[in-house]
């Protein structure tokens, strides 16, 4: 991973745009659409700036100026001279899935972007708010974070009475949260590798990885593999034996054969 995707938030704030033409309106709709407020290169608050100039002099001079400036810049279809670049936007607010490929190919971000659109539902932005607005009577029904979390995770789950994927919204929020439901209880997978290629995970295996609140496997299992995890998991090298019982999903890895 070279590149840190990041959400800025831009909502009046000043952003340089140079350039005319198609490029340079497209961006211009983009940051007004983010809130931002297009300005020009004499604006002294902006610290950010998009450079769609058509001529190739015009441009790379404009980058040299704004750098010199301590300015982040994105230079249109001009790769060797971007600090960051504009992914593809998928936009079911307050949702927003960004798809990039650090410039690489902006025909691929564009059909990954059609195929998650007709994967989410519209009613996924008013789930994700519903949600939002309950934390406190959730923090009051679950008052243990772990608790909590394992329960959040397991109305989401594909099937769930929140998932994502089917037409949740809000009332379906305010059901769950009023429902008596099952107690949440800690529990011990394992998932066996048969290869070291995240890719042959199966569908299960990968959802596992990402809600677990600990990982337990050998000095030997692949980064790659354990990268699918969540970022905030615990990492164990050792034995299952002495975390059976811990609150929460412990997930154990290890080698097939």
């Amino acid at each position: 991973m070279q590149s840190l995707p990041i959400f800025l938030k831009l909502a009046g704030r000043p952003v340089i745009l140079l350039g005319d033409g198609e490029a340079a309106d497209a961006k211009r709709r983009l940051l007004l659409r983010a809130g931002a407020r297009p300005v020009g290169e004499e604006d002294d608050e902006a610290r950010i700036a998009i450079v769609a100039c058509e001529r190739e002099d015009e441009a790379v001079a404009a980058v040299a100026r704004l750098r010199s400036r301590g300015i982040l810049v994105n230079a249109t279809d001009r790769l060797e001279h971007c600090d960051f670049t504009l992914p593809a936007i998928v936009d079911r607010e307050p949702v927003l899935i960004a798809i990039g490929t650090g410039g690489a190919s902006a025909g691929i971000a564009k059909m990954l972007r059609l195929s998650i659109e007709r994967m989410l539902p519209a009613t996924l932005g008013s789930l994700a708010t519903a949600l939002f607005n309950a934390r406190g009577r959730i923090r009051a029904r679950w008052p243990d974070a772990v608790d909590r979390r394992m329960a959040i995770d397991a109305a989401l789950v594909p099937g769930g009475p929140l998932d994502p994927l089917s037409d949740a919204d809000g009332e379906d929020v305010e059901r769950w949260v009023a429902e008596p439901g099952a107690a949440i209880v800690a529990s011990m997978e394992t998932i066996i590798l048969r290869s070291g290629d995240p890719d042959d995970l199966t569908l299960r295996e990968a959802r596992l990885l990402g809600r677990a609140d600990r990982i337990i496997h050998g000095a030997d299992i692949p980064e790659a593999i354990l990268a699918r995890a969540r970022a905030d998991a615990v990492r164990l090298v050792g034995e299952a034996s002495s975390h059976q019982g811990l609150p929460g999903l412990t997930l154990v890895v290890k080698w097939g054969g």
